[in-house]
């Protein structure tokens, strides 16, 4: 029996490889005031971009790989903050969604890049555990 070469989480080539470009963002309404939105992934990324990005309110986001309201992502400072328009964090993990929570009453903005694998997201484990829920 022949061994096949593919697409997966464990296959170096899948992240050697430059990514296929995927953008997103929140819109013009943006992200309304103490809601979360989730940004799944077509396929598996390897890196991710996420910069707030509102002219008008600078109201603070988290980002983070859960839900805010899960384990202990909150109380554990399992994300990143960004605090001002521009502010970016650039991630290099794999990974199939991210998580952006608005933390005022304020509308707030951001935009999402990522670079995609060709490994399908169901391949892609859940993130949890110590620095991520516990």
């Amino acid at each position: 029996m022949a061994f096949k070469y593919g697409a997966g989480l464990g296959a170096v080539g899948s992240y050697q490889v430059a990514g296929v470009p995927w953008i997103t963002g929140s819109g013009a309404e943006g992200l309304p005031g103490s809601a979360e939105h989730k940004i799944e992934f077509p396929t598996v990324a390897k890196s991710v971009l996420v910069m707030m990005f509102d002219p008008t309110n600078d109201a603070p986001l988290r980002v983070s790989f859960n839900s805010t309201g899960s384990g202990n992502v909150v109380g554990g400072n399992h994300f990143y903050p960004l605090t001002s328009t521009r502010d970016a964090v650039s991630f290099g993990v794999k990974c199939k969604e991210i998580y952006i929570s608005n933390t005022t009453s304020n509308t707030s903005g951001y935009v999402v890049v990522a670079e995609l694998t060709g490994i399908s997201s169901n391949e892609m484990f859940t993130l949890t555990g110590s620095g991520l829920t516990d």
